[in-house]
């Protein structure tokens, strides 16, 4: 609180008679009255210099309340700015959320649908590729059939055109390296009967030759011991592969061939084989009791 200041009239007395005194013409003053108004003039000087002083004091107090009320509005206003900027963050926060969460939301949609296209594409490439085997497969036999028949109508014309000879079945054995010479294939044909077979082995028995396009090729019956033996022996196998569809067969020279796991495997004798279908549980299952 402000100290209580003079109060106008009592100011007013006090300049007044300072004034008073300051203004009185000494001269016509008797000795007495000289000396009085010598007293009273240092006293009003020292009333006015104590009101001066007292005003001062109230003056700075009165600048300092201002100083504390300008400093504490201040602080209120920066808080008030500190308050606004907290409610903008969160207001800001609070719109921002929506678009984190679509954003999210279309990733996850995006990944979901990247998979799905590499689950399709895995799917389709692995049906073209089944495909693709299923007609390779188809290819090779076509064409090994047509082989056999380019070769029975180049040399042996007249039962080219013979309908009793029709080709049942024909592969190929698999490639056998050898660094020293030539690889050859050799091509297995199996007719529909047993007289149109005759009757080529009997027309290529009378030949000193026998070529395909021009180019040599040799010519055997598979009459071989070693072949019939196989053939023999693994008829329990064949008929077990059979209702699997493994499509089991002889190759030439003497080796049993079948299909397991879309590969073609091939064994020259059962202790081979047996040794392969220890690693295979399901294998023996189908060969139980013919091993």
């Amino acid at each position: 609180m402000m100290k209580q200041r003079n109060s106008p009239q009592k100011k007013e007395q006090e300049e007044t008679t300072a004034r008073d005194l300051t203004n009185t013409d000494t001269n016509k003053m008797s000795e007495p009255e000289f000396r009085i108004t010598i007293i009273r003039i240092p006293a009003g000087a020292e009333n006015r210099l104590e009101s001066l002083s007292v005003e001062i004091k109230e003056v700075k107090a009165s600048q300092d309340e201002i100083k504390n009320a300008v400093t504490e509005l201040q602080s209120s206003m920066d808080a008030t700015v500190a308050r606004m900027g907290e409610a903008q963050q969160r207001i800001s926060d609070i719109e921002d959320k929506p678009m984190e969460n679509n954003e999210a939301e279309e990733k996850r949609e995006t990944k979901a649908k990247e998979h799905n296209l590499g689950i399709r594409e895995i799917s389709g490439s692995l049906k073209r590729e089944k495909k693709s085997e299923s007609q390779g497969s188809q290819k090779i036999e076509k064409g090994v059939e047509g082989l056999c028949e380019q070769i029975i109508a180049e040399n042996f014309p007249n039962l080219g055109k013979d309908t009793d000879i029709k080709i049942q079945e024909a592969q190929r054995t698999p490639i056998q390296f050898n660094k020293n010479q030539p690889s050859t294939r050799h091509t297995i044909v199996k007719f529909t009967k047993y007289s149109g077979k005759e009757r080529i082995v009997k027309a290529a028995k009378g030949k000193k030759s026998l070529t395909y396009k021009a180019r040599q090729i040799m010519f055997a019956a598979d009459l071989s011991t070693e072949t019939w033996q196989a053939r023999k022996e693994g008829q329990d196998i064949f008929n077990g592969w059979n209702r699997k569809n493994m499509q089991p067969r002889i190759l030439y020279p003497a080796r049993l061939s079948f299909i397991i796991e879309g590969e073609i495997k091939s064994f020259p004798d059962k202790q081979k084989l047996k040794e392969f279908v220890t690693t295979k549980p399901a294998l023996q299952k189908i060969l139980r009791g013919t091993l």
